[in-house]
């Protein structure tokens, strides 16, 4: 499949208030959303939510209630807030509409890199560019004589050293919860360290020399964190940053504007960004880059359609970038680039640069295999060649399920 180019626990409903004064347009057709729980999202939604009858979710487990909530007649959202990791199972399963009609009749302002496009048809419009990157207290690590770290061994050597200071209650902070997040550590590690998912004909093939290195750094630096770690998705760390309980983490990009927010954090000023730290030298950061945007249901009336794309374009106008600007590396026009998108620059401008994130029906069956079999290896069930063995095993099952093996 050909994809693109690119350069919080809970739901909330945001429910639209009647006051168009900052809509270029009155919505009367009642809309709904699904999509990530995080600052800019609710910022985009907001937006939308001015042009009245609209209701937008935002939960950190919708990637798990897209699928069903978009394949029911109707749907029961009009609007899929995406990344292209949760882009392709809506793609797969034909539940979201081609968007080019709707993108010429009111897409004009929208940058070429924000059409995201699948066999020659726009499918999705981008508005953010997100990755894991290295946060990091700027204070802790000045005041103990620490460089910010650039490789996987140095953040080891300053966690040992931050911990001897007991500065902080945990020197790092993962997102390693069981499931989609622990297998996304897993994932930046792997790519890293030089690593393949796939072989030409499909079979699997994370059982190897690079699997295994980053089972066992993941594993370092699990003596760095709080015991609780598989619990531990973005929201969870976040939030330890802003209560000053950790020092480090390679966090999501659209987390860091949260840092600074004083209603919440303790440490506005002291956490900065830096490159996603590399796994051996010479090697790219062990990251990958991602984008969000948002998806149109196929299973709509066409009105609806037309009046969900005109909210799309409300919720990434210039005014709520403006209004937003840090709170993440926006695609739209209007957005300037503040100290919170210098670690994602730093990312994506290394040589070699880090890839996109494989958005493909083969990832997404061993994004899951991962998911669901890692966490064996960090409680002692299994050692790490078992472990990925188990990996195999399972996404060569679903593979063969869904006629890729």
């Amino acid at each position: 499949m050909m994809m693109t180019r690119l350069v919080a626990a809970g739901a909330i409903s945001l429910l639209g208030t009647g006051a168009f004064a900052e809509c270029a347009f009155e919505n009367t057709v009642p809309l709904k959303s699904l999509s990530a729980g995080f600052e800019a999202w609710k910022s985009v939604t907001d937006a939308m939510a001015e042009c009245g009858n609209f209701t937008a979710e935002l939960d950190q487990e919708f990637r798990t209630k897209q699928p069903a909530a978009f394949e029911a007649n109707p749907s029961l959202y009009q609007i899929g807030g995406v990344s292209n990791g949760t882009f392709t199972p809506l793609l797969n399963a034909g539940t979201i509409r081609p968007l080019d009609d709707l993108v010429e009749k009111y897409g004009g302002g929208l940058a070429p890199n924000q059409l995201i496009r699948v066999d020659g048809k726009i499918m999705a419009i981008a508005m953010m560019v997100n990755t894991q990157h290295l946060m990091y207290r700027e204070d802790v690590l000045a005041d103990l004589g620490i460089e910010t770290p650039t490789t996987y061994d140095a953040v080891l050597a300053a966690a040992e050293k931050i911990k001897e200071a007991g500065v902080v209650e945990y020197p790092v902070g993962a997102t390693m919860k069981s499931g989609w997040n622990i297998a996304q550590d897993f994932n930046n590690m792997f790519l890293g360290y030089g690593g393949t998912f796939v072989n030409a004909d499909n079979t699997p093939a994370v059982n190897t020399e690079a699997g295994l290195q980053a089972l066992e750094t993941m594993k370092a630096l699990t003596v760095y964190m709080d015991p609780e770690y598989l619990v531990s998705d973005s929201t969870y760390v976040q939030q330890q940053f802003q209560q000053g309980k950790i020092a480090m983490a390679n966090l999501w990009s659209s987390r860091a504007g949260a840092m600074d927010d004083p209603a919440e954090s303790t440490v506005v000023g002291k956490v900065k960004m830096g490159m996603a730290p590399l796994a051996v030298d010479g090697g790219t950061p062990a990251t990958t880059l991602w984008w969000d945007g948002m998806v149109i249901a196929k299973n709509i009336t066409d009105e609806e359609a037309e009046a969900a794309f005109q909210l799309i374009m409300e919720g990434m106008d210039e005014d709520m970038v403006t209004a937003a600007n840090d709170q993440a590396i926006w695609l739209i026009g209007g957005y300037v680039p503040g100290d919170v998108a210098q670690g994602v620059v730093a990312t994506a401008t290394h040589d070699p640069a880090p890839l996109a994130y494989p958005s493909t029906t083969q990832m997404g069956l061993m994004h899951t295999a991962l998911g669901n079999e890692l966490p064996a290896f960090f409680t002692g069930e299994r050692d790490a060649a078992a472990t990925l063995e188990a990996v195999e095993a399972a996404y060569t099952t679903a593979a063969k399920e869904a006629g890729i093996l």
